[in-house]
């Protein structure tokens, strides 16, 4: 205070005298230092955190304001470091520090050496703000949870080895139903509760299945009952996001059944308790045996009544079933009707074939091949009277030549040129030879094949095979009616012609009226051509 004495007295002296003091700009902020200080020792400031910054130093700088003012705080790195519950921006907080000035900003300042929120209202409007900005990227979804396992082989827990909820699971897991416990341990409150969380979940979820320390195949997260500012590290960003992605089915039990934090939202369970954890990861062990039992009982039961109904349905089924001898009666009956059709049927079949192959027989006549033979021979014999011909003018041309071209030509050349002629004359010729015999014995082939054919389909081959040709002169007989009105008849065999006797008038009954035949004789087929008196006579009836 003495300098701004001072200061007022050497202003009147400057008034006076015009000699007032000078004082550089480090000593005036030393001075305005030192008067702040010195008037807010030790203060508490209440305001909402406006700006904050976190450099890489530890430190941490904030705004504290209200509707007029705005004053600027820091923390150092070890009280920022012992805090429990962190600030953000928008949050109300009562600060409690000391007030000075930074000289190198010309600015003043609180070092805060405690901050809390200001009422539990401004902490849990953090939280549902919190809440609401992770439930907008979906990691509390429904379709992200997984299901439990039934009975897992290994369970992680993460919580503090020293309290007595670590006691509590593994008691509640031993009366239910023994599983092999891996504990992590984390500090469960405090500035360290929230990395230490989120590490062991990501450190479980990076273990090898089957490795040397195997993998767990649930996780439980548990801690006992506390306030809101206990239960804080719980709420924080990096443990819910550590829940949400981590691969093992995952348990929260934090705190009592009232308590809830933001990692119950993120995890695929919540358990009220500890110990309810502990009972939804196992089931009763005695009660698994009793319900087996209970189970291969009733499949036992279901098997023997099974069988039972079903040897009961199998006889009912016998007992309507038919003698085996009543089920070979019908087609045994069927054998025999078609076994006494049979005959009849063959025979049909060849009289059918027989006819169609008279059909067939009957366009094939032998004065047609004769015919078709007879003008292959005479094209043959034809060409055959034009060869000699062809060759004798084709000799004289060539002579003609020969002789024409000899009148021009030194004899040896001539000879040259004859002896080249006749050697070309003679490949010609025999090549000629080749061909035509080659014709020849071509359209020879030929020929025999066509006769070959007319034989075949002969009516004489049908001769030798039992059958016969009536004629009456000319005419062939192929009715009862046209025999008895004709005269004298000619029957062909194979081997030669039988003329028989006349036959009676046609109003008198035939010899066989009397007895009528079992098998009435086949008509044969009716031909109106005469054949030429040249030809053989065409084919008749066959019966």
């Amino acid at each position: 205070m003495d300098l701004f004495d001072d200061a007022d007295g050497g202003k009147d002296a400057a008034d006076e005298g015009g000699n007032a003091p000078e004082f550089t700009v480090s000593e005036l902020s030393g001075a305005v230092k030192r008067t702040i200080e010195g008037e807010f020792g030790h203060v508490r400031v209440r305001g909402e955190v406006g700006r904050v910054s976190r450099p890489g130093s530890g430190h941490v700088y904030l705004d504290l304001k209200d509707d007029r003012a705005v004053i600027a705080g820091v923390m150092w790195k070890g009280v920022a470091s012992r805090l429990t519950t962190r600030p953000e921006e928008g949050m109300e907080v009562i600060a409690t520090g000391r007030l000075t000035t930074f000289p190198g900003q010309s600015r003043y300042q609180i070092i805060i050496e405690d901050i809390r929120p200001a009422g539990m209202g401004a902490l849990m409007a953090m939280l549902e703000k919190r809440k609401a900005a992770l439930a907008a990227e979906g990691l509390f979804d429904a379709s992200r949870k997984q299901p439990l396992p039934y009975l897992p082989e290994i369970i992680g827990v993460v919580t503090s080895p020293t309290g007595a909820v670590i006691r509590d699971i593994l008691h509640r897991l031993r009366d239910r139903f023994p599983r092999k416990v891996l504990v992590w341990p984390v500090p469960v409150q405090g500035e360290r509760c929230a990395p230490e969380v989120a590490r062991a979940i990501e450190g479980f979820n990076r273990l090898t299945p089957g490795g040397a320390l195997p993998r767990p195949d649930l996780l439980i997260v548990a801690r006992g009952g506390g306030s809101v500012e206990d239960l804080w590290g719980f709420n924080e960003e990096i443990v819910v996001r550590a829940a949400a992605a981590s691969r093992i089915p995952l348990i929260s039990a934090v705190g009592h059944e009232t308590d809830t934090t933001l990692i119950d939202f993120a995890s695929d369970r919540r358990a009220p308790t500890p110990t309810a954890a502990a009972e939804l990861a196992v089931p009763v062990r005695m009660e698994l045996m009793a319900w087996t039992e209970d189970q291969g009982a009733r499949l036992t039961r279901a098997l023997g009544n099974g069988v039972t109904q079903r040897r009961q349905r199998l006889a009912d089924l016998s007992r309507a079933l038919p003698r085996p001898e009543s089920l070979l009666d019908g087609p045994r009956q069927k054998v025999d009707i078609l076994g006494d059709k049979l005959p009849g049927a063959l025979r049909s079949g060849i009289q059918r074939r027989q006819l169609a192959l008279s059909d067939l027989t009957g366009s094939l006549r032998p004065s047609a091949l004769r015919r078709l033979v007879g003008g292959q021979r005479d094209t043959l014999d034809r060409l055959s009277a034009r060869l000699a011909p062809a060759l004798e003018r084709c000799i004289r041309l060539r002579r003609a030549e020969l002789t024409h071209r000899a009148d021009r030509l030194q004899p040896r050349r001539l000879a040259s040129e004859q002896a080249s002629a006749r050697r070309e004359f003679d490949r010609l010729s025999d090549r000629f030879g080749v061909a035509a015999r080659a014709q020849l014995a071509d359209w020879r082939r030929r020929i025999d094949t066509a006769d070959r054919l007319r034989e075949t389909l002969s009516y004489r081959a049908t001769l030798d095979r039992g059958y016969a040709v009536v004629r009456a002169g000319d005419q062939v007989i192929t009715s009862r009616i046209a025999a008895a009105g004709a005269g004298p008849l000619d029957i062909e065999f194979a081997d030669g012609v039988f003329r028989a006797a006349e036959m009676a008038a046609p109003d008198s009954p035939p010899p066989s009226a009397a007895k009528p035949s079992a098998k009435p004789a086949r008509p044969a087929a009716k031909s109106t051509r005469k054949p030429p008196a040249d030809d053989p006579p065409d084919q008749g009836s066959l019966f």
